[in-house]
């Protein structure tokens, strides 16, 4: 958890433009044991999530070399991302929930 902490905070950093005019959320990291290898699941609030992991590709050098500099691991795991559309499918089951209730209402009232 500590490295997807850690990229939530860098990622701020990213100058690239897919991701620094997007609004990403780092949701979780899921590190291989060895540490060589990190899979990164990230969330897109505003922007393309494909141009946001595009750009998120692009920058993974820079990624893990701040990843580096912050963390006192043995090995600075390579970075691979994952859109996650966990947050999207939230949100899109509570607005079904909510229409279901506006027409339980209305049903109600009649």
């Amino acid at each position: 958890m500590e490295v997807a902490h850690e990229l939530g905070e860098v990622i701020r950093n990213v100058k690239d433009p897919r991701v620094k005019n997007a609004f990403v959320t780092i949701n979780a990291a899921k590190v291989t044991r060895d540490l060589k290898f990190a899979k990164i699941y990230f969330g897109v609030i505003t922007g393309d999530p494909e141009e946001v992991q595009k750009g998120l590709e692009s920058a993974s050098a820079f990624l893990r070399l701040a990843l580096a500099q912050r963390l006192n691991l043995r090995n600075t795991p390579e970075l691979s991302f994952v859109h996650d559309r966990s947050a999207e499918h939230g949100a899109h089951i509570a607005e079904v929930l909510r229409k279901l209730q506006t027409n339980e209402s209305k049903t109600d009232e009649a």
